[in-house]
């Protein structure tokens, strides 16, 4: 009796294993779909690039589906419902282990309803730049003009919650300053209210804002990471400006699946996107825009989500931003 359940459970996993490693094989069946929760700026250039490049290896169209709204929810959310099959995938932001900590409920679990496939892109530091008419030329000054009670700074960001928002938040809380925070609908509006004058000030990544500070458009104060930027050594770093405790890196770009996707087809979208990575004419038009290739595992990736929804709780407690 023993044996018979015994061999009938080993049938039964072999065909298991066998229909995955097909499904695997067989994959993508039809056009696969990468949402990005946001409108214009660093996800969605990310994912059009390596969209163009994994529609070639992998035989079928990959379509970038932009799906802006309330800080990457909406379109979150929408991939956290879509059918476990690999033919519908989410190219987000750091913001998405920020969101927990912002948001009182959220519609899916950060963990149990996405399933990580690797860490694409990351970036260094944040800079803080200024509209040229902001009278401060360095971020003592900048501190200085923040402090007075009748300051009228305000800062963008591309929503709420993000890691832009959560970075001009946690500087008000160092540094004593009082700025009110301006969100957009994205990194590209928000960077273009900046150079409007609409608002004053903005924690921006390289990609957004280094073709303005290159051409004077905006100033430059100071970075959030450990280091200057190669890109910007004149550039000193918020706790060379006497502000600590905002080394602060530009968060990551990640691709995800939902929850219980097969692991062959995790497995397999991890080694093409990789593959993806390592094409010289990819990895060259990632770094020139600013965003270093990284491809980690799905598991590196995975413990990397874990730690940092924790760590960004911390910082959003010292920011003393209330959930919404």
């Amino acid at each position: 009796m023993f044996y018979k359940q015994w061999v009938r459970g080993a049938c039964a996993l072999f065909a298991l294993t066998a229909v995955a490693a097909f499904a695997a094989e067989s994959y993508p069946a039809r056009p696969v779909r990468v949402v990005v929760p946001f409108g214009a700026g660093g996800p969605d250039l990310i994912a059009r690039i390596v969209a163009q490049q994994l529609a070639s290896q992998l035989g079928q169209p990959v379509v970038v589906d932009n799906r802006p709204g309330a800080n990457g929810i909406v379109g979150t959310d929408t991939v956290a419902k879509a059918a476990p099959d690999g033919h519908t995938l989410i190219l987000v932001s750091a913001s998405f282990v920020v969101n927990p900590s912002i948001y009182k409920k959220l519609p899916y679990d950060t963990l149990k309803d996405f399933a990580p496939v690797t860490n694409v892109c990351a970036q260094e530091a944040f800079i803080l730049v200024v509209h040229p008419a902001v009278p401060a030329q360095n971020v003592q000054e900048f501190v200085a003009l923040g402090r007075r009670p009748d300051n009228k700074l305000a800062y963008s960001s591309p929503g709420v919650g993000n890691t832009m928002h959560l970075a001009g938040a946690l500087f008000d809380a160092r540094a004593k300053t009082t700025m009110t925070h301006v969100p957009y609908k994205g990194g590209g509006p928000a960077i273009a209210a900046l150079l409007g004058g609409e608002i004053q000030a903005m924690f921006s990544n390289t990609t957004l804002a280094m073709p303005h500070i290159r051409v004077a458009k905006l100033r430059a104060l100071a970075v959030t990471g450990r280091t200057r930027l190669a890109a910007l050594p004149e550039v000193p770093t918020l706790t060379e400006s006497g502000v600590p405790g905002m080394e602060i890196d530009a968060g990551w770009f990640g691709l995800f699946a939902p929850a219980k996707t097969p692991v062959e087809i995790i497995n397999r979208l991890h080694s093409e996107v990789r593959t993806a990575l390592a094409k010289p004419a990819v990895r060259e038009r990632l770094i020139e825009q600013g965003f270093p290739p990284v491809g980690n595992t799905p598991a590196q990736f995975r413990a990397t989500v874990e730690a940092e929804i924790k760590a960004y709780a911390e910082m959003v407690r010292l920011a003393k931003i209330q959930p919404e």
